[in-house]
């Protein structure tokens, strides 16, 4: 659902911004785009995706957006489901999710908040006893994750007593005050509930000094495996360890990557896992430029420490999960070019053909490419979706013939051959500098080859991410919106991105704005020679690293007509004080800004702002800790000063990640007014 969005600038107090008016006979209706949002999102979706252990019940989140509910059915007969939830009436709808098996298939555990809708989530366990739903813990505070023990009898969840936030720097940073880096930090620890006892309950059992960001249970349910890091911990994941600890005892940090030598010095890691036999841990480590973002190579260590070793070096993927099958292989969900797929890798480094190659995106709902799968990993479970196939179901079977199935048909009409409100799409290849790039191409709906036509360049965020195609398009820059409108859009996976190997993810170190920017440019002379489109009707958009882009490649270039700057970054060397994840800066660029400041201000835009004409929008949240306004301000500031066509909108109670329906529909439209202003799509 979306909402009518005022048009007036709302901007912090001691703020005033003259707001350069979009023409008003090129740009689409509100209420045009408001129907267009509504057909971009048309279609069933799906939130999470839980196997059964065993194999014969599946269980998801149906009708994500919005609010969705929990389905339960025999897992290859989805018609036959049933509810299953902790309201007490029908009629009650609560926010609910979170899901996890117990291990001998005989409960569901999950979050819901039906005790307090609208506020507080608590963890409930369904059992197929007639009984209902049993609340298991009465908590103050963010809770996810839930994850039972090997042996059932217990459930572990990461929590933050007392939050007021959700953990992480996605979300809107508190307003700063009192003593700042001590008063009012957060801290995610496990919390891990008993089922053995009658009144609900919650234990917290990492130390009170180390935020969590991901855990697993040792096979024999004594001891965890996680990946912490002192508070605060929205900024120190880019230096957390990998620490084991037996419940009730004291953690010890088996990896420390910033003391280690080596390919994994000074890098991150994500994604523990215990092997069965409780001797190994297996991780993912690599560049990574968000907490939850994984991409890299998968490693293995000794549960009691000792050396890393990299399963993978010199692979042209980027493994996102793991998962042990056995005591010596694992499956690995992995970005290979444009595509997500699942191989089976062993631990003398050697690897299956895929198990099922997929181009687009897929995913249980848990992590990154996650997925479900029984006990015996004979199956995979997941839900996907690409440009052009909406939100389904899938079986992976890893032991016969089946390959890859369809199991759901929640959106057979759209599969049955209803257009979506988009153009088609491609995957492209080109080369830049010595590296194979890879992007993708959304054609303008209707298109014609016998007209000329815009196009928009839209680069990512991360870096360290890529763009995997989906269904839909209800964020503030929806490709599929500029695509139903008439342009062109072009999302590149330059270097720096996910897809093609550590090597390629690590290409930009010291170097943003240059060889990437090249990358993307040579993806635009690509299209240019093999479609209608005008070269004097290019526009390029981003948002956060691409919000950075966009803002540094106007001084770089003046290929692009317009611009539009999404949570941007303009000057690293004032950034480097003003965000809350300072940390994750170092890998890249080789040093703090106090010890090599030249390398930070070789990639900033202002350091070559009077070369720009490029008339370009920025919009931001005033919460935001990745990418703070203030970069968006300066960047503003400067065009205006110069007298270049510029506009700012800052949205309040926003952060990195918007949240508010009515702020991503009005992003869109001012972003919409922009292009049709200086690069209409009719022509």
């Amino acid at each position: 659902m979306f909402f009518a969005a005022s048009r007036k600038l709302i901007l912090p107090a001691l703020f005033s911004i003259a707001l350069a008016v979009p023409a008003q006979d090129a740009q689409p209706s509100h209420e045009r785009i408001e129907q267009l949002m509504q057909s971009l999102n048309r279609g069933h979706s799906v939130g999470q995706v839980a196997v059964s252990p065993d194999g014969k019940r599946l269980a998801w989140i149906d009708g994500m957006r919005g609010g969705g509910e929990i389905r339960v059915a025999p897992v290859h007969d989805l018609a036959k489901s049933e509810r299953i939830t902790a309201a007490t009436t029908p009629e009650q709808h609560c926010r609910e999710g979170q899901l996890s098996w117990a291990p001998d298939s005989a409960a569901l555990a999950f979050l819901s908040d039906c005790a307090d809708v609208g506020e507080q989530s608590d963890l409930y366990l369904w059992r197929w006893d007639g009984n209902g739903a049993r609340r298991v813990t009465e908590l103050n505070g963010y809770a996810n994750q839930p994850a039972f023990s090997p042996d059932g009898e217990a459930i572990a969840f990461l929590y933050v007593k007392g939050a007021t936030r959700p953990a992480g720097a996605l979300a809107a940073m508190k307003s700063p005050s009192g003593v700042i880096g001590e008063d009012g930090v957060e801290i995610q620890r496990v919390a891990v509930t008993r089922l053995d006892v009658a009144a609900p309950n919650a234990l917290e059992v990492t130390p009170a000094n180390l935020h969590v960001y991901e855990f697993d249970w040792a096979p024999d349910s004594k001891s965890l495996a996680f990946v912490a890091a002192d508070p605060p911990g929205e900024n120190n994941w880019w230096v957390a360890k990998l620490y084991t600890q037996p419940i009730g005892a004291e953690p010890k940090a088996i990896l420390a990557p910033a003391e280690v030598p080596g390919e994994l010095h000074g890098m991150q890691i994500a994604v523990p896992r215990w092997s069965p036999e409780g001797k190994t841990i297996a991780f993912i480590g690599g560049l990574m430029s968000d907490q939850g973002a994984t991409g890299g190579d998968v490693f293995t260590i000794p549960a009691n420490g000792g050396e890393p070793l990299n399963l993978t070096p010199g692979r042209s993927s980027s493994a996102s999960w793991i998962e042990w099958a056995g005591n010596q292989h694992l499956f690995v969900s992995e970005i290979a070019g444009g595509n997500s797929r699942l191989i089976r890798l062993v631990l003398d480094g050697t690897f299956s053909q895929p198990v099922f190659s997929f181009p687009g995106s897929i995913g249980d709902g848990r992590l990154e490419l996650s997925l479900s799968s029984t006990a015996d990993r004979s199956h995979f479970f997941f839900h996907a979706s690409s440009f052009d196939r909406s939100d389904e179901i899938y079986d992976a079977s890893t032991a016969g013939p089946d390959g890859l199935k369809k199991v759901s048909n929640f959106n057979r009409g759209a599969n049955a051959g209803i257009e979506p409100a988009w153009g088609k799409s491609t995957s492209l290849e080109w080369t830049s500098d010595a590296f194979r790039v890879q992007g993708w191409l959304l054609f303008p709906k209707e298109y014609d080859p016998a007209k000329k036509y815009p196009l928009i360049v839209e680069v990512h965020g991360g870096p360290a991410s890529a763009v995997l195609p989906r269904w839909g398009g209800g964020w503030a820059l929806s490709p599929t919106a500029f695509s139903a409108l008439g342009y062109f859009v072009l999302q590149p996976n330059p270097r720096g991105s996910y897809g093609q190997g550590e090597a390629f993810t690590q290409a930009n170190r010291k170097d943003f704005g240059y060889g990437d920017l090249r990358d993307i440019l040579a993806g635009v002379d690509t299209v240019l020679a093999k479609y209608s489109i005008d070269p004097n009707r290019i526009g390029l958009t981003g948002w956060s690293y691409g919000g950075f882009m966009t803002m540094f490649a106007v001084t770089q270039t003046h290929r692009f007509r317009a611009a539009v700057a999404g949570a941007g970054i303009s000057d690293w060397l004032s950034y480097y004080g003003e965000n809350s994840i300072d940390q994750w800066m170092v890998p890249y660029f080789g040093a703090s800004v106090y010890d090599d400041p030249a390398i930070y201000a070789k990639s900033s835009a202002i350091s070559y702002i009077k070369q720009t004409t490029t008339p370009t929008l920025s919009v931001v949240g005033d919460r935001d800790g990745e990418c703070p306004a203030p970069q968006s301000f300066e960047f503003w500031h400067a065009l205006h000063d110069l007298h270049v066509p510029a506009s700012l909108v800052v949205y309040p109670n926003e952060g990195h990640g918007f949240v508010d329906p009515a702020h991503n529909l009005d992003v869109l439209e001012r972003a919409l007014d922009w292009f049709a202003r200086y690069m209409p799509p009719a022509g």
